[in-house]
């Protein structure tokens, strides 16, 4: 008898309890490895800002699958297909950008659930269906309770619709995105500014209100600040970021311990 492998995050966040997710900007399947074997929860792949091919894409996920990590795939900003096809690829979840309105929240669940949630057309051929070899049934409800839809709100017309958006049934999650809401009321980078820092408190306190969860992109505050205001899933940071870190921390030891004139270059 074929098993669906369960949502990892869903199976933490359900009971009231908090999970990790790494944003992998390299298109090679070994950084979501070294990522499962540290133990993370989920990796966030991109479509939106990542030149991903879509058979690279599959493999990152089959990777994921393979360490028991759900893979979250930021969709484009697009059509019915672009929303549907990393799940059918085998995906927990996606992640869509740049939702503003209930009507926009409205469309993603119509998209991308099964009725009675949605209108998503079955097909069943893919991994996500078992190669058609679990019932339609089966494939359905798997479908609209173990695959995860996370809406991004990360600008001024997003935040004043929080509340009504919050509110449509048949998605997840919210990630608050301070780096757009920060560019978009002309304060770019500043995520600690206090606009910024109320917007996503009251991203955070809507998800809440309306049995969502809340994901913070990162550390972008002390860990129990974020608890307190309702964050459970949080970004630990990015491949190419932990790279360039270590670059840079190795080189300044070696140099450190180089005397002239031997000494590197910046």
């Amino acid at each position: 008898m074929n098993k669906i492998r369960p949502s990892r995050l869903l199976a933490r966040l359900r009971p009231g309890g908090v999970a990790s997710i790494l944003k992998i900007n390299l298109s090679d399947p070994r950084a979501i490895e070294i990522a499962g074997l540290c133990g993370v929860d989920a990796v966030w792949l991109c479509n939106e800002h990542v030149p991903n091919s879509w058979p690279g894409l599959e493999n990152q996920i089959r990777a994921a699958r393979v360490y028991d990590m759900d893979a979250i795939v930021r969709v484009e900003r697009g059509s019915y297909s672009d929303y549907i096809r990393p799940f059918e690829a085998g995906a927990t979840g996606i992640m869509v950008p740049h939702v503003a309105s209930a009507a926009d929240a409205r469309q993603v669940v119509e998209w991308t659930r099964f009725l009675p949630l949605g209108k998503r057309a079955i097909d069943g051929g893919n991994i996500d269906g078992q190669f058609c070899m679990i019932s339609s049934e089966d494939y359905v409800r798997h479908s609209n309770t173990e695959r995860v839809i996370i809406l991004q709100i990360e600008s001024p017309e997003a935040l004043e619709n929080v509340e009504e958006i919050a509110a449509v049934p048949g998605f997840d999650g919210f990630l608050f995105g301070p780096g757009d809401f920060s560019h978009r009321i002309g304060k770019l980078g500043q995520i600690g500014a206090p606009e910024v820092v109320a917007a996503r408190r009251r991203v955070a306190a809507a998800a809440r209100a309306h049995g969502k969860f809340a994901m913070a992109a990162g550390l972008i505050a002390p860990a129990a600040e974020l608890v307190a205001e309702g964050h459970r899933l949080f970004g630990i940071g990015a491949d190419v970021v932990a790279i360039s870190s270590y670059v840079t921390q190795r080189l300044a030891t070696l140099r450190d311990a180089l005397p002239p004139p031997h000494a590197l270059g910046s």
